[in-house]
């Protein structure tokens, strides 16, 4: 029987450690040669595929392919584009099925959030009656913690770890000007749904009135008056008062502080400025001096602070992917799997995609304080170990030395050619 080849393809928002699961599929496709043929990866993700743009990785070296493990963003580009369902286009699906057939690939690998693994729990769907066999294996990856049956998510724990570091910094930061300057620090960090992350700022107080003093969650409501009786409070108690709002954060009328009234490829509402909304509803309310910031790509790019959990479980996912498809699974992505707490512990576990896809898998109330401004021991307990470890990259110069990929294309097979319009 002829060796099937893989597709690989990273999609979403990437991570600091997306990367690292892509080293762990490479490197463990390479050791089993004898089943798994080459990986092309999908330049800027299912595009690659739809436009037979593919990447031949077994052109990139060794050493190459291993230094993937601390290199941060999409090594092959990644997308925002949504597969139709297939009664609305089936044009989509029948022309991955030709790009596989053309390039003997039998092997689907999806790096990504919720839709990604849609998308590739529909391929395993239409696969075989498109008349191509395809075994279909989805690799969890999101910031923002949000997928279901994995205790979390490659890519969390490191941002989980940034901001931690960022609000205790900015803390110490604003503590010591106070008194003549700023005394109200606003933190927007991502979370369009799920608190995860804003969560995560908690990390940072180690004992009463220590930063973050407030924490603002999409699962909460947003209470103007309650908010800013909060602050002055804070101020009044410790001279000042730092703050980590969720950009996904709504007011009574569901409706989110921010939005910039535009829409993403997945259809989800373009957010950004949640903290300049909050901060200036403090200044007019209480006239004190304020600073904000948005973590924006920085929190998601920044591999030189990486939780050494998440590179590890990154990479494990990737190689378990691979494993499972070699095994013959099909429509499932492997899971992390929590056995313990202290020590922490964790094993591999695996999820079938048509329970993942689409679900969102949001903050627990019981992880939130009653005040709704903080998190409990609870949240606390489960979260710290996910930003335990660290995993820093080679430094040249005094900065962190990243890899870059040949990533040279095949040539292509089919005559015809696919238009894509992002």
């Amino acid at each position: 029987m002829t060796t099937k080849n893989a597709f690989y393809a990273q999609s979403g928002g990437v991570t600091a450690v997306i990367n690292a699961s892509a080293c762990g599929l490479l490197e463990t496709a390479r050791q089993h040669a004898d089943k798994i043929g080459k990986v092309y990866a999908g330049r800027n993700g299912i595009i690659g595929a739809l436009t037979e743009d593919l990447i031949d990785t077994s052109l990139e070296s060794f050493e190459d392919i291993a230094a993937l493990r601390y290199t941060p963003s999409g090594a092959f580009g990644s997308c925002r584009y949504k597969l139709k369902s297939f009664e609305e286009n089936r044009t989509e699906y029948e022309r991955l099925i030709a790009v596989f057939k053309a390039h003997n690939i039998g092997y689907f690998f999806y790096n990504g959030g919720g839709d990604s693994q849609d998308t590739t729990h529909r391929l395993s769907q239409l696969s075989e009656l498109l008349g191509h066999e395809l075994c279909c294996i989805g690799i969890p990856k999101t910031v923002d913690n949000d997928l279901p049956l994995t205790d979390n998510c490659p890519g969390f724990g490191s941002v989980a770890k940034y901001v931690a570091v960022s609000i205790r910094e900015a803390g110490l930061d604003v503590a010591s000007m106070a008194r003549t300057s700023t005394k109200v620090f606003v933190l927007e960090v991502m979370g369009r749904h799920a608190g995860w992350i804003a969560a995560a700022g908690g990390l940072a107080a180690d004992k009463e009135g220590d930063p973050p003093h407030i924490i603002l969650f999409p699962e909460i409501v947003f209470k103007q008056e309650k908010f800013l009786a909060k602050v002055e409070d804070t101020v009044g108690k410790h001279g000042y008062c730092c703050i980590v709002v969720s950009e996904g954060v709504k007011n009574p009328d569901d409706e989110f502080l921010a939005e910039a009234g535009t829409r993403d490829a997945f259809g989800h509402a373009q957010l950004g400025g949640a903290a300049l909304v909050v901060a200036e509803m403090v200044k007019a309310a209480h006239g004190y001096k304020y600073h904000w910031a948005v973590a924006d790509y920085l929190q998601r790019a920044a591999r030189h602070i990486a939780s050494k959990t998440d590179v590890d479980q990154a990479y494990a996912m990737g190689k378990a992917a691979v494993e499972l498809a070699i095994a013959g699974k099909t429509a499932v992505m492997p899971t992390i799997v929590r056995t313990r707490n202290n020590p922490y512990q964790w094993e591999i576990g695996v999820a079938e995609l048509k329970d993942v896809a689409n679900v969102e898998q949001k903050l627990p109330a019981h992880y939130i304080t009653d005040d709704g401004f903080g998190i409990t021991p609870e949240c606390e307990e489960y979260l710290r170990p996910l930003i335990m470890g660290e995993d820093y990259p080679p430094y040249t110069n005094g900065l962190p030395n990243y890899v870059s990929l040949k990533n040279i294309s095949i040539k292509k097979a089919l005559k015809t050619a696919f238009e894509f319009e992002p």
